[in-house]
């Protein structure tokens, strides 16, 4: 199952990085070569980068390469690696829950409710903001299916 998110989320990537490229050279070309620059381009690229950081956050997470700060020294984390990687995992899980999940939709119901649209491309904001809660939901599920993996790999060790 995490190989075809995976595969999925690698093309959808792949996409929206490639429908940002397309937007900038076409506003950089409409408006330095033809002295007209397109309307719509700009909101599209911002959309795009919101989607591409939000879901390639997720992606990181599935590929265990998220941000890890080491406060504390290697040494006494290397006693007990199992213990302090549950409490990275359990933080990663609880901020994506409650921020991502949780607060992403209900800033998509909110907008959705007061229909808020884009300026230029009039499309309601709610779908924008759709990635947060997709994006929470995919870190969530990676970060369980890692940790429990970690988890079992620490078990058939001990065995």
């Amino acid at each position: 199952m995490k190989a075809s998110i995976d595969s999925l989320l690698e093309k959808i990537l792949i996409f929206i990085i490639s429908l940002m490229l397309i937007s900038v050279v076409w506003q950089v070309f409409s408006r330095f070569i033809l002295k007209d620059p397109s309307t719509i381009t700009d909101e599209i690229s911002s959309f795009s980068l919101i989607w591409l950081g939000l879901l390639g956050a997720a992606y990181a997470t599935g590929k265990n390469l998220h941000l890890a700060i080491d406060l504390i020294p290697e040494k006494a984390v290397e006693k007990n690696r199992l213990f302090y990687e549950a409490i990275v995992h359990i933080s990663v899980f609880i901020f994506a829950f409650a921020v991502m999940i949780i607060g992403g939709i209900r800033l998509c119901l909110l907008t959705f409710q007061f229909e808020q649209t884009s300026a230029a491309l009039e499309i309601p904001l709610g779908y924008i903001y759709l990635a947060l809660p997709i994006s929470g939901i995919l870190t969530c599920y990676y970060t369980i299916f890692i940790f429990s993996e970690k988890v079992n790999n620490s078990k058939k060790l001990k065995k």
